[in-house]
Order: structure tokens, then C-alpha cells, then sequence
């Protein structure tokens, strides 16, 4: 088993896109599956909580970590031939989820192209089933492989034993903290499919006059609109999406639409639609709402942001105020999207 010395009370402050100040107490960097086995057997015999990071563009700290913090930087990629026709993409955990997208459209792999842009890690990936602009990871998925903290042994999960769901997964939900995620295998194909339903997309396509796009085209107006609507976190602390787009009963949509003719909604089923969480914030009255340090973004407020000086328990003060501010108005309780770190993890 390879020895990886970890560092004591090292800053989070670069390793998560709120960029607050946080301290980990012990933290270790990890390559391969016999370093993680190392930090992960001295973690057992010091007694230290552990947790597992990617690239932090998913968590909020309420504080700092009275633990060992791991760092997956398990890179590499490689390509396989699949039975189908298409090619199988084998990216390791660490490696940047931009990265591949851009790696798989220059070389005409199509299927990932609407997820360009998303922030983090390949092995954060499938966690939380990450979607965008009409597509969603495991439309693209074929397996991963995890190794059990406990145990150490790894195993393969192929897209049935992932519970994909809507931002959720096996990982995220009842094998929570269970795993690490150690590589992702997606399917894409080489005679690429064009996913451009999706109105914000279609209607950038259009202003550049593209009616027959690529996927190179469809990457790069992705690309335009997240930039033009989301703060880059290397300029405003932010997770993105912070909340939800939450799925209602047909009748609760019908009665919100009633006294708000314009809510943004998608119906999902005959008697289920899906809100945006993004209007119903702004139309609480929360969208540019500054507070010192943090507040809701003045372009989309559906996230919510650190302008410099703010603290985890603050953000998670304002998420909490907007929860029951949209709950009071129309009735609906948005869920966070982002995992919370600390005060006993509670939403």
C-alpha cells in the first residue's frame, strides 16, 4: 500500500468554488487507488471522519473539517470500441468534466456536448446525474467503477444499480459517503445525434443562423449561454445551481398559474410538472438581493453567491430565508442542490 503523508490544517479556500475560508485538519491528495487505500488506513487508525472532494464546485462548508480531507486527482483517459458502433469513454475520476467534454466533441463524440461548461470532476459526474439544456448524464452513461471506504474492494456499477434520478443518484442518496468513485465509462457516438430542443439553446442556435448545427456548435452556444447567465466562480464564489427545479402536482401547477399566468413550467407527466426553481425565487423578490459578503445573483437567481468575505452558515441562512419565502408564496419546497458540510449536514 502506497504511504501518502497528508498536511495538517491546510485551506479549502482553493478547493471548493464558494472559495470560503475553511480549514481541513488533515488533508491528502490521492492518484491512485493504493494511495487512497494508504490515507483511507490511516484515517481508520487515527479515527478521523474523512471526506471525499473532486473539484468542490457542488459543496457549501458551514464550517471547518475535523477530519482528513481527500483530494481525487485520478486522471487518464482512454477509448474503447463498443459492440454497438459507438465508443466507450474511460475518464478517471479526477479528471476535469469541461476537459472531457472538450476532449470527446474534438474528436466527434457526440452525446456530451449540452453538458459543456458544468463545473467539477468526472467522478462527481454521475453523483449527482448532472443535466443540462435537454440532456442528463446518464443518457450517455454505460458504468462506473467505486471503491467501498470500508471495505477497499471495487466494484463496476452499470446505469441500472446508479438510481439515476433528477440531480441524484445511488452515490448521493443510500450509498452516500459509501464510495469513491474512482472512473466514469460513457457510450457516445460517432455519428452524432443533435439534441437542441431545449428553447434557450434553440434560440441561441438561431441568432447565429445555425439550422443544421454540429456538435461543435452546440458546445460552443452552451458554452455562450452559461457564460452570459452564471458568475464564474473564479471571480464570485458560487455552486451554480443552488436549488432544485422542483416537480409539483398537476393541481398545484394549475393553481400557481391561476394567480401567475407566466410560471415557467415543464410538465413531466399527466399529473406532474416541474417548476423553475429560478422564477419562483425571483418572483419572491430575491434575485440581486445582496447581504455584506453574499447574496442571490443579479442575472440568475437560482444561485447564490460568496462576493469575497462571506461564511458557509451565512449562505445557508439566506437558502433557508428563500425556502420559506417560496414555500409562503406558492406553496412549494425547494430542495438544495448542494451538499452541505458540517452542523450535521441539514438542508
Amino acid at each position: 500500500m502506497t504511504e501518502v503523508q497528508p498536511e495538517e490544517n491546510v485551506s479549502l479556500k482553493p478547493y471548493h468554488t464558494f472559495g470560503m475560508e475553511v480549514q481541513a485538519r488533515h488533508f491528502g491528495k490521492f492518484q491512485n487507488l493504493d494511495e487512497l487505500k494508504g490515507l483511507l488506513q490511516l484515517a481508520r487508525q487515527e479515527l478521523w471522519n474523512t471526506l471525499l472532494l473532486g473539484g468542490g464546485s457542488n459543496v457549501l462548508f458551514l464550517q471547518d473539517f475535523d477530519g482528513l480531507v481527500l483530494l481525487n486527482q485520478i486522471k487518464g483517459i482512454q477509448e474503447s470500441t463498443a459492440p454497438n458502433g459507438k465508443i466507450r469513454i474511460t475518464a478517471g475520476a479526477g479528471e476535469n468534466w469541461n476537459d472531457l467534454v472538450n476532449y470527446c466533441v474534438e474528436r466527434g463524440y457526440g452525446g456530451i456536448e449540452n453538458l459543456a461548461l458544468i463545473p467539477g470532476t468526472c467522478g462527481a459526474a454521475p453523483m449527482q446525474n448532472i443535466g443540462a439544456y435537454g440532456v442528463e448524464l446518464k443518457d450517455a452513461f454505460y458504468c462506473l467503477e467505486a471503491m467501498h471506504l470500508h471495505t477497499m474492494e471495487s466494484r463496476i456499477f452499470h446505469k441500472e444499480d446508479c438510481a439515476f434520478g433528477y440531480r441524484s443518484s445511488f452515490f448521493k442518496e443510500k450509498g452516500r459517503g459509501l464510495y469513491c468513485i474512482t472512473s466514469i465509462t460513457l457510450e457516445l457516438d460517432t455519428t452524432p445525434k443533435i439534441h437542441n430542443t431545449y428553447s434557450a439553446l434553440k434560440e441561441e442556435l438561431a441568432g447565429k443562423g445555425l439550422e443544421h448545427p454540429s456538435i461543435r456548435d452546440i458546445r460552443d452556444a452552451v458554452v455562450r449561454i452559461r457564460t452570459s447567465k452564471l458568475p464564474d466562480p473564479a471571480h464570485i464564489g458560487n455552486a451554480g445551481s443552488f436549488f432544485k427545479n422542483p416537480e409539483v402536482t398537476k393541481e398545484l401547477w394549475l393553481s400557481i398559474k391561476a394567480s401567475w399566468p407566466n410560471v415557467v413550467a415543464y410538465p413531466v407527466s399527466e399529473d406532474k410538472a416541474k417548476l423553475a426553481a429560478g422564477w419562483l425565487i425571483e418572483q419572491a423578490g430575491w434575485k440581486g438581493y445582496r447581504e455584506g459578503e453574499i447574496g442571490v445573483h443579479e442575472k440568475q437567481a437560482l444561485v447564490l453567491v460568496n462576493y469575497g468575505g462571506g461564511k458557509g452558515r451565512d449562505i445557508a441562512d439566506l437558502a433557508q430565508r428563500i425556502q420559506h419565502s417560496v414555500r409562503a408564496q406558492f406553496g412549494v419546497l425547494l430542495e438544495p442542490e448542494v451538499n452541505w458540510i458540517g452542523r450535521n449536514n441539514t438542508p
